[in-house]
């Protein structure tokens, strides 16, 4: 799950950024309603998390651009019943006032998440192998094998492709945020890992100069 965090205060900004990437998100930040809309020109994102009141582009044109493409949970410090209404009305999914709980706001972005619409089934099953995104639990030909976050979410993007190959660029923008060490070693080492703990035989296909498939 990739998440976009909007905020112009840089220091809740990356306090919640912190907070979803220990829940196992891969989130990217931007500071202002122009940079929202230019990081979402080139990367999907399952739920951006977008304050209302932003300099450059204001939360609601943001809102109104991107609300066909992703879902939208508006944070705002206005907590009255018109101010719910107005937020809702623009187009977000979700509306949550400041200060909030954050395992509250961890509740949401994932129940959003699943509305996305991008998987297909609860549960993905390929090659011998069963994925249940919502348990975060894999077994190959019945026996349970044990992934961390990144296997778990390289492999989930594998399966979901149903055999299509996927480009390395493709893997490292699904599963790792702009500011993680994505690069292609990090990719090379997970799917080195990931095919030790799946066991043989390989299921995961190398396509020189082009990317992976399953």
């Amino acid at each position: 799950m990739r998440v976009l965090v909007v905020e112009d205060e840089e220091q809740m900004a990356d306090a919640i950024a912190r907070g979803l990437r220990l829940n196992a998100m891969a989130v990217d930040v931007a500071y202002d309603g122009q940079e929202a809309l230019d990081l979402a020109s080139y990367v999907d994102y399952s739920v951006i998390v977008l304050d209302r009141d932003l300099p450059e582009v204001h939360g609601d044109d943001v809102c109104r651009e991107l609300m066909s493409r992703s879902r939208i949970i508006m944070l705002t410090a206005a907590g009255q019943l018109h101010d719910r209404v107005d937020g809702l009305t623009l187009g977000a999914d979700d509306y949550l006032v400041k200060p909030f709980a954050f395992a509250e706001l961890v509740a949401r972005v994932r129940t959003l998440a699943r509305r996305t619409g991008r998987v297909s089934a609860p549960v993905v099953e390929r090659a011998g192998i069963r994925l249940d995104p919502a348990c975060r639990t894999v077994t190959r030909d019945g026996r349970d094998v044990s992934l961390n976050r990144k296997e778990f979410d390289v492999l989930h993007e594998l399966l979901r492709a149903d055999g299509e190959l996927i480009t390395s660029t493709g893997l490292r923008r699904s599963v790792w945020d702009e500011f993680a060490e994505s690069g292609t070693g990090v990719l090379r080492v997970t799917l080195t890992s990931l095919r030790r703990k799946l066991g043989a035989p390989s299921v995961i296909t190398n396509v020189p100069g082009q990317g992976y498939r399953l």
